[in-house]
Order: structure tokens, then C-alpha cells, then sequence
């Protein structure tokens, strides 16, 4: 009787009417209550994560930093620079066959997902677990989150962020703009991101000339850069046909491409076998670091935005002159051996400008590779410019006349107009005689201490006089010649001190960007155009305001006609005529310094107006050097013929 009571007592957990371990084995009650207990934890669980999970604000660096590309005059590309070799593209500039392999190799259902695929989670899931490979099946949508805000780690935590972004990127944003953006972050290979740049990279065209089939490789891509680029090996040539055929005929399955049009692809569009440079060398480099600050400056853009990349800069660099340009300075510079003769061909250098009459660079020759020596010789503001400075002088006078007497009123000037062209001439103000600080009379000096007698200023400005050019920029007044120096575009920074040596160039130092640039003022009629390096800027193919440069009058048309007069018969009879037959009508002026640092030759034609100067300086010091002996030249050979020769190899090949 005790022992039934003591059964009858023992509780029936957990559950009634079972024993032994039969009670232990849960019903099917049991097991239904419990799992949707799980369920509705789950589900609460992922409410609440969804809920609380937001869009991160900033993108990965990868997914928002692009390069910027430099085009030249032609619209062909010259160079790119960035970390990160990545254009963004609209996605209307893609062709809709190019979408479409896309989709078909990535994903076929994107328009119509919710932006997740459960089966591809739990097979991710499955390979994260066991160690497995990874399995495809993610959408476009998670594999544009995992792009552009994830990282590549392989957990689980991670996936199931990347699940609920993607839903909820799939509920905010649409879908057109989801697979651009997609488009615009994938990892392409051969160091690209984004289909634009990848399309330069293996076919050299702007993704909107591809075609199905050029599509269809690329999508690919997609699947792993490093598998199916034929460039690498004999195998993943043979993967990449085979993917390249599956794509296509996978294409007709979704309805993106018809059966004949499918027909129509049968061989394989091999990509070209090299990628996109990358940091722009030797002359290109010089023009791309002109080109940005120009672009920078005009487009008004901060350094900041710039560096995030993006822009597209159309320069006004000419491919062929620049290349006719680089090969005439380097014939020239064979004949420097500074092993050979340390003394005075150690630290020669040569830098070369070409501008147009409407201000736009053609050319320029920086130095030997912008990777090795950054700064830029047709730009430098350290070489007197000598008596190339005379013609500034001239239209200076012939603008505004002369005073010679105190108080007298301005006295007119002619091309005809005599001046005293000896050597020795003493410089006279309208008080006397000038005398320098040191208690002398101060006296001019030509070339070679020749005396030239009674010469006409044509004569002076052709046959490089200096004793009248001297004198005369006394009689203008310095001042006015220096107005004319800066309206004609040479830089108020780079003139000296006004004292009688600044009317022949010794203390000015422009550039030969600016010296080409301001007797382009001459050849343009009086009109001129500060140098420019770009023509206009986009982002991502969108135009952004620039203020390009305007043509202003800088000096009468009657007096530019008289001074190219006169310059021409530099070419003709002058101190250029060996380069004479170069370019019959050109108009150009030698130009030299008293102390023999730098021989310069400036000239102009219908096309381009072009300064080239020779010279030598280190570096480290920046202290001009004499020219004496450059490339074995005998002692008394200026270093201008150096330059007159060197343009007339250049224009000879451009004309």
C-alpha cells in the first residue's frame, strides 16, 4: 500500500504516463511549442537587428576613391594618378547588353529579389562552419554592401550584417541605382575598379563602345580577376573562353540576348595584353602636374576633393608636338658629357615651351623623367632672360614714345628711328650721364664688343643690339617698360628692380612658359592669353564650371605688327638667320646675358609661339652657371645658337 502511494506520488515530468526514458523523449507538442518558441525568439531577434541596423554614412576608401584622368588635346588619354584606379560611370552610359551579362553571371533574379538570396546565405553559412570554399550565390546587392562598407573577413557576424544591409539598402535605394553602384566598386582586376576603368583596361574604349560579348568577358571578371584574365596563364585563358560562352548562352536563357544575336558572337574578344600605367613618367609628368594646378585653379576645386579623384582633365597638350618637342631637346643634349667635360657641361639643362596665340600650352619640355627630377625647367623662374627681354622695350616705346629732356612732353617713336649702336655708349638720363652706385659712368656693352655705329631700332631689336635697347628702355621710362612686360603676360614676380640693367633682361627671370606665351602677344595682334594647360574638367563625366582665360589688348595692333616685323628679320638677316629656312615668316628673338648664363630664342609662327633656353644651374643652389664651352662650343659661341638651333629641329617637324 505504501510502495503504490509512493509511486502515485512520484511527479510525471517530463512526461505524464511515460517511464523509464521514455519520459524523457519530448512530444510532438513539446517539440512544436519549442520551436516556435525559437521562431518568435529568431524572429524578434531579426526584427530587432534590422531595426537598429543602419546604412553606414561613409563608404570603404576602396569603394569611394577614384583616379583622375589627363586627355590630351585629341581626347586620347595620356595619364592617370590615384591610389585606386576607379571612374565612376553612370549606369545609362552602360550598355544594357553589358548589364545584361552582368546579370546573367551574377545575378538573374536582381530585378526581382529582395536584394538577399537564403540559399546563398546558408551555403555561405555551411563554408564558414566547415572551412569549406566559398560558394557563389550572393546577390549583387550583398555583394555591393560587402564591397562598399564590409569587409572580406569570412565570418558569421559579418555575413549576417551583410544580410540585413542588403535588405535593407534593397528597401531605400533603387535598383538601378544599386547595380551602378555595383558597376562602380567591383574589383575587375589588373589593379581596376569599376567597369569604366576596367574597359580602358583590357579593351582600351569607355565601357559605353562595348559590345555583348566584350560585356560578357568582363562580367566573367566578376567571379575572380585572378582566374579569368587571359593575360596570366594558358589555364585561365582557357577558363575565360569557357565562362565567356557560358555567359553568352546564359544571356539567352534570361532574354538579355537574342539566339541570332548569340549566334553572331563566336570568337573570343581577346582583351590587349597590358594594363593601364599608372604614376605618369618622364614628360607626362611635368604635364600632368601643370595641368592639376591649373585645374585645381580654374575649376575651384579644393586639394581635397581632388585627391578623392573622379575628374577627367582635358588638356590643350599637343601629343605630337610634345613628342617632336622631347626628341629635338634631346638631339641637342648629346652633345653634353658632363663625365667628360665636368667643367662646363655638368648641370646643362634646357627647358622648351610651345603656346598658341590663344594661350593654350602645345608643349612643353620639363627635363629628363618628371620621376626623377621634379622640377620643371620650361617653368622655372630662375634664368635671366637676357636681351630676350628687348622686344618688351620696343613696344613699350613704340607705344609710348620717349622723353630724353626734363620736363620736354613725350617724343614719338619709329622702327626707323636712329639710335646710337656702338659699343661703350655712355647711358644717358635727361639730368646727364647715369652713374651706378660705385661712382661710375655707366656705359653699355654688345655682343662680342661689336660697334654697330648709327642703327634704326628694327635694326637693334633684329641684330640683338644692346646698346640701344638700353638706352631706350631709359627714355620710356622702366616703368612703362614693366607694364608692358606684365600686360604682355610675363609675371610682375619674376621682373627685377627697375635700374637700366632690367631694359636688356639681366634681372627678370620668367619662364619660358611665360616668355612663349607674351610674344605670342605680338603674333595674336596685340591680344593676349595668359598660358593655359586645360581646356575643361568633368566628374564622372559631368561638366564643372571653369573659368578659362580671355583674350585682352595688351599693346596696339600697329605696334605687334612692327615689333613681329622686326623679329622676322631676325630670321631673315639678324642674329637667327641660320634657322631662317626652318619656317619662312617665322619671328623670333635670340636673347643672351652679360654674364653668359643662359642663351635663349623665343619665335613665333601662325600656329604656336615657342621660347626654348639653355642654360646651366645645380639644383641644390639654383645659381645660374656660365655657358662658356657648353658641349665642346668654342669660347666666344653664345648660347643662343644652341637654342635657335634646337627650335629650328622642332618646327621643322611640326610644321
Amino acid at each position: 500500500m505504501a510502495r503504490t502511494q509512493l509511486r502515485r506520488l512520484r511527479p510525471a515530468f517530463p512526461r505524464p504516463g511515460r517511464s523509464g526514458w521514455r519520459r524523457w523523449i519530448p512530444s510532438w507538442r513539446q517539440w512544436l511549442g519549442a520551436g516556435l518558441y525559437v521562431l518568435l525568439a529568431l524572429t524578434g531577434f531579426v526584427t530587432l537587428a534590422y531595426a537598429t541596423t543602419d546604412i553606414p554614412d561613409d563608404l570603404n576608401s576602396f569603394a569611394t576613391q577614384q583616379d583622375n584622368v589627363y586627355y590630351w588635346a585629341d581626347g586620347s588619354t595620356m595619364a592617370r594618378t590615384g591610389w585606386v584606379s576607379r571612374q565612376e560611370m553612370p549606369l545609362e552610359k552602360v550598355p544594357p547588353q553589358v548589364q545584361g551579362a552582368v546579370l546573367a553571371a551574377e545575378n538573374s533574379s536582381f530585378y526581382s529579389d529582395p536584394g538577399v538570396s537564403p540559399s546563398g546565405f546558408l551555403r555561405a553559412v555551411r563554408a564558414t562552419v566547415t572551412g569549406g570554399e566559398t560558394q557563389g550565390g550572393s546577390t549583387i546587392t550583398q555583394q555591393y554592401v560587402k564591397n562598399a562598407y564590409l569587409n572580406q573577413d569570412r565570418t558569421l557576424s559579418r555575413k549576417f550584417t551583410e544580410l540585413l544591409l542588403a535588405l535593407k539598402l534593397d528597401n531605400q535605394k533603387g535598383k538601378e541605382q544599386i547595380l551602378q553602384d555595383y558597376l562602380n566598386t567591383s574589383w575587375f582586376g589588373r589593379g581596376t575598379y569599376g567597369i569604366q576603368r576596367a574597359s580602358q583596361a583590357y579593351y582600351g574604349k569607355d565601357v559605353s563602345q562595348l559590345n555583348a560579348s566584350e560585356g560578357a568577358f568582363l562580367a566573367s571578371l566578376l567571379k575572380g580577376a585572378g582566374l579569368y584574365d587571359p593575360a596570366l596563364s594558358k589555364e585561365n585563358h582557357e577558363r575565360a573562353v569557357e565562362r565567356w560562352a557560358w555567359i553568352l548562352d546564359r544571356m539567352v536563357d534570361t532574354g538579355r540576348l537574342t539566339r541570332a544575336e548569340r549566334a553572331g558572337y563566336t570568337q573570343f574578344p581577346e582583351p590587349s595584353g597590358t594594363s593601364l600605367g599608372n604614376t605618369p613618367g618622364a614628360q607626362t609628368g611635368y604635364l600632368v602636374e601643370l595641368a592639376k594646378a591649373y585645374a585645381i585653379k580654374a575649376g575651384h576645386i579644393s586639394d581635397s576633393d581632388f585627391d578623392l579623384g573622379g575628374y577627367q582633365i582635358y588638356t590643350t597638350f599637343d601629343q605630337a608636338r610634345m613628342t617632336a618637342l622631347t626628341s629635338a631637346v634631346q638631339q641637342a643634349q648629346k652633345d653634353f658629357d658632363a663625365e667628360k667635360r665636368p667643367d662646363t657641361d655638368k648641370h646643362a639643362k634646357i627647358g622648351a615651351a610651345s603656346v598658341a596665340p590663344d594661350g593654350r600650352m602645345l608643349a612643353v619640355y620639363g627635363g629628363p623623367d618628371y620621376l626623377k627630377q621634379g622640377f620643371n625647367e620650361s617653368n622655372a623662374t630662375t634664368i635671366p632672360a637676357g636681351s630676350a627681354f628687348t622686344p618688351f622695350v620696343y613696344a613699350a616705346a613704340l607705344d609710348e614714345g620717349v622723353v630724353r629732356t626734363r620736363g620736354k612732353a613725350r617724343t614719338p617713336v619709329s622702327p626707323s628711328t636712329p639710335y646710337d649702336g656702338n659699343d661703350q655708349v655712355t647711358v644717358q638720363t635727361p639730368e646727364g650721364p647715369y652713374w651706378d652706385r660705385s661712382g661710375k659712368v655707366l656705359k653699355g656693352r654688345n655682343d662680342g664688343g661689336r660697334s654697330w655705329g648709327q642703327v634704326t631700332l628694327r635694326q637693334a631689336v633684329a641684330n640683338s643690339v644692346n646698346t640701344p635697347l638700353l638706352q631706350l628702355g631709359l627714355d620710356v621710362g622702366l616703368d612703362r617698360v614693366e607694364a608692358f612686360a606684365e600686360r604682355s603676360g610675363l609675371l610682375g614676380s619674376s621682373l627685377g628692380p627697375r635700374i637700366p640693367a632690367f631694359a636688356l633682361g639681366e634681372n627678370s627671370t620668367p619662364s619660358a612658359i611665360r616668355m612663349a606665351g607674351a610674344y605670342g602677344t605680338f603674333a595674336a595682334d596685340g591680344m593676349h592669353t595668359d598660358p593655359y594647360s586645360v581646356r575643361s574638367v568633368t566628374r564622372n563625366g559631368t561638366a564643372l564650371p571653369f573659368d578659362a582665360p580671355k583674350p585682352v589688348r595688351a599693346v596696339t595692333p600697329a605696334t605687334a605688327r612692327a615689333v613681329t616685323d622686326a623679329l622676322r628679320d631676325t630670321l631673315t638677316a639678324g642674329s637667327a638667320k641660320t634657322a631662317g629656312k626652318a619656317h619662312p615668316g617665322a619671328a623670333g628673338k635670340t636673347g643672351t646675358t652679360a654674364a653668359n648664363t643662359a642663351g635663349w630664342f623665343v619665335a613665333s609662327t601662325e600656329q604656336e609661339s615657342t621660347a626654348v633656353v639653355v642654360y646651366r644651374m645645380s639644383l641644390t643652389d639654383l645659381v645660374p652657371l656660365p655657358l662658356t664651352g657648353l658641349g665642346g662650343d668654342p669660347a666666344g659661341a653664345p648660347g643662343s645658337e644652341r637654342a635657335v638651333r634646337l627650335w629650328a629641329d622642332y618646327i621643322k617637324s611640326v610644321k
